[in-house]
């Protein structure tokens, strides 16, 4: 998929553009603290998050915060949807959700999930968030392996 040939709703971009993309926007800011606040800026453009949605069903365990994801199937796409009580990770929930949301099980299984060095962030982040993140990546490549599954035996 590239520019201009996505439907409503779809990311306009593959995977790896999305990655690119993002990667590119980082490379403007010379030090940590930019992209740091680069990152809290991000979270803060975070869709609003419906309180409803904030049960233990949808809580990502492994993060220090607390974390919740909640997956939407739309015409055989994954949506996500999250939020958390840090803003730093929010932050970090809307670059996965840049990655991820709108792609088929088979987009979100085929990459590998190392954007993380991609994005010179891998040696910022604390050991806990590094941690949170990763169980967060986890739990949306667990979530379009269910939704593959449940496909295929369909």
């Amino acid at each position: 998929m590239t520019s201009g040939s996505a439907a409503p709703g779809e990311p306009r971009e593959t995977i790896g553009e999305a990655v690119e993309k993002l990667a590119e926007e980082f490379s403007f800011f010379d030090d940590w603290t930019d992209r740091y606040r680069y990152i809290l800026e991000l979270g803060r453009k975070l869709p609003p998050f419906p309180e409803e949605w904030k049960r233990e069903e949808f809580r990502v365990r492994g993060c220090q915060s607390r974390v919740w994801l909640v997956p939407e199937v739309r015409d055989g796409r994954l949506h996500f949807h999250a939020t958390s009580d840090a803003a730093i990770v929010s932050g970090l929930l809307a670059i996965l959700l840049r990655v991820y949301s709108g792609r088929t099980p088979e987009e979100i299984l085929s990459t590998p999930p190392d954007f993380l060095r991609r994005l010179g962030l891998a040696e910022h982040l604390t050991p806990t968030r590094a941690s949170g993140f990763q169980a967060t990546i986890e739990k949306i490549r667990s979530h379009a392996a269910a939704r593959l599954e449940a496909r295929e035996s369909d």
